[in-house]
């Protein structure tokens, strides 16, 4: 569950072929895929982006911020994929809509789509203020569901496709100090149902990934509280905070042929948090 007030990331999945590692494992690899996503917490994402490229995928990058998009496109294109890099915010449709187009004109198909954009605000539920729950709110469920409309409509029209919602814990368990992003996130797993069962006749994977605390420079903060540390590795049975492979590992399954029987699933990466 990566919270912080920061700017999104978007990334997308396409076609295309070659040889990349792991062919002991064929069926966790996306030889030719597209993939697109967004995000928060660029070491995420970044990693994200390099497993999805390293088990053959071409990958398309969305972000607000230049340079990040830039490292990224040199990582993903030394391992001899095809990337594309395209600066927009994803708050607003146009430009949602813009850089679909423009993927579709180089690629010509989008196979993966990953939601990956969010951020908290923290804030007791007695002073959340209208313009925090719908910032909060825009960046967390709009952007997903008009990303996933936009690139839906892609999928459809070739009958095939994998969407994956990058979604919290939150979703299931309320935590304190989240009333925006909890309502959020379990907005978000219901959309992905809505998604799987409205597109499953199309060929269409809709699935979500629902992570607990992940270890990022953005969280480190709320870590160096001992009270906070010590309550997050008290209420994660399996004794340790993730970390972001954690999540790789995830959305790799999710976007790989060995998910083809998978849809309207949220996938809990939360160390056992949700079970007590």
């Amino acid at each position: 569950m990566n919270e912080a007030n920061l700017p999104h990331h978007f990334g997308i999945v396409v076609s295309g072929g070659g040889t990349n590692e792991q062919n002991w494992w064929p069926k966790f690899r996306s030889d030719g895929k597209g993939c697109s996503g967004d995000g928060i917490g660029q070491r995420d994402w970044f990693l994200h982006r390099l497993r999805l490229a390293a088990y053959g995928a071409h990958i398309v990058l969305c972000d607000l911020l230049t340079d990040e998009l830039e490292e990224s496109r040199k990582a993903i294109s030394n391992l001899g994929r095809r990337v594309l890099a395209v600066r927009a915010d994803i708050t607003k449709i146009p430009e949602i809509q813009a850089m679909v187009d423009k993927v579709v004109e180089e690629f010509e198909r989008i196979d993966i789509l990953v939601n990956n954009a969010g951020i908290n605000i923290t804030q007791w539920a007695v002073d959340v203020t209208e313009e925090a729950w719908d910032k909060v709110m825009n960046i967390n469920l709009k952007a997903v569901f008009f990303c996933s409309q936009a690139v839906g409509k892609v999928m459809i029209g070739q009958k095939s496709g994998k969407i994956i919602n990058v979604s919290s814990q939150t979703g299931t368990v309320a935590i304190p100090q989240r009333a925006a992003y909890c309502s959020s996130k379990g907005a978000v797993n219901q959309l992905t149902k809505l998604l799987a069962l409205e597109w499953a006749p199309h060929g269409i994977n809709v699935n979500a990934i629902a992570p607990t605390f992940i270890e990022t420079k953005f969280t480190e903060p709320m870590f160096k509280n001992e009270e906070f540390h010590r309550y997050v590795l008290n209420s994660i049975p399996l004794g340790r905070i993730g970390r972001p492979e954690d999540v790789t590992g995830a959305v790799v399954y999710l976007a790989s042929p060995a998910s083809d029987l998978v849809t309207g699933h949220v996938l809990l990466v939360d160390g056992g948090w949700t079970i007590q």
